[in-house]
């Protein structure tokens, strides 16, 4: 009895997390990463009863049926959730808390040859994005984040976004500075670099960073010119050219530009 309820909260744990998924029927028969953490739990019964190699084979017939390789010695908690699954790794001395989602492409992997605990420890609610590596006795803390791709080998606190190579906490965004970016990218017209509160970007946020440094160093202009023209200088009697989408075609940047239908920026408005 007690099997068929974790299975159904299995199922039902789906649901939540793949707007995808139909119906319990189309789950219960379709989701590999399911398949492969019911195999799990029997897998890791054996080897908790000295019966490694038995244990081996089946964790060896789960990786052929799914896609999915998860050491028989390795710990799941309740309704992970691995979704796709081709290519997931979970090493013998990894720890995986309750409610973690695990992308396809995923490696709970070690850095060393020794004996003992050399696989990271996953808290609760944490989500690992496709083609993440989190590589040794690292501890990635409840709610995080850690984005696709990256390679993570230091702890991740709690409630933190980890991204790149070699993997970074994003901080969390600064309200005041969210909302200003905003209103420096409607001025400009981008439909802005990294404004989102929790932008996992670091490009992004960079150009943010310029963007606001950029509108500083017009602000600074701008009354600079206001001085000049009050002791009769005759500056900044030109506005400053008009930016266009079309000055960004084949660049790979994209932004998005709004047409202005007034006359162009004007740096003294």
């Amino acid at each position: 009895m007690i099997m068929f309820s974790r299975i159904k909260e299995d199922i039902n744990s789906v649901f939540h997390r793949d707007p995808a998924a139909k119906n319990s029927f189309e789950v219960l028969f379709n989701y590999p990463g399911l398949h492969a953490i019911w195999i799990h739990r029997l897998s890791h019964k054996l080897w908790n009863l000295k019966l490694g190699w038995l244990a081996r084979v089946l964790s060896t017939f789960s990786r052929f049926l799914t896609g999915i390789e998860i050491h028989p010695g390795a710990k799941l908690g309740r309704r992970v959730f691995i979704d796709h699954g081709m290519g997931v790794v979970i090493g013998e001395t990894a720890v995986v808390g309750d409610d973690v989602t695990l992308y396809h492409s995923v490696t709970l992997g070690g850095t060393s040859w020794s004996k003992g605990k050399r696989h990271p420890t996953l808290g609760a609610n944490v989500v690992v994005g496709a083609g993440a590596k989190i590589l040794g006795p690292i501890l990635i803390g409840e709610n995080a984040r850690v984005g696709s791709n990256s390679v993570v080998v230091k702890d991740v606190p709690e409630n933190a976004t980890c991204v790149g190579i070699p993997g970074r906490i994003i901080q969390p965004a600064n309200k005041h500075k969210t909302s200003q970016r905003q209103a420096i990218a409607k001025k400009y017209g981008f439909d802005a670099y990294a404004v989102a509160e929790d932008n996992p970007d670091p490009v992004a946020n960079a150009m943010g960073i310029m963007l606001e440094h950029v509108h500083l160093m017009d602000k600074k202009v701008a009354e600079m010119c206001k001085v000049i023209q009050s002791l009769g200088g005759d500056v900044c009697a030109d506005s400053i050219p008009r930016i266009s989408a079309e000055d960004f075609e084949n660049t790979g940047i994209s932004p998005v530009i709004k047409e202005q239908q007034n006359e162009a920026f004007d740096p003294q408005i």
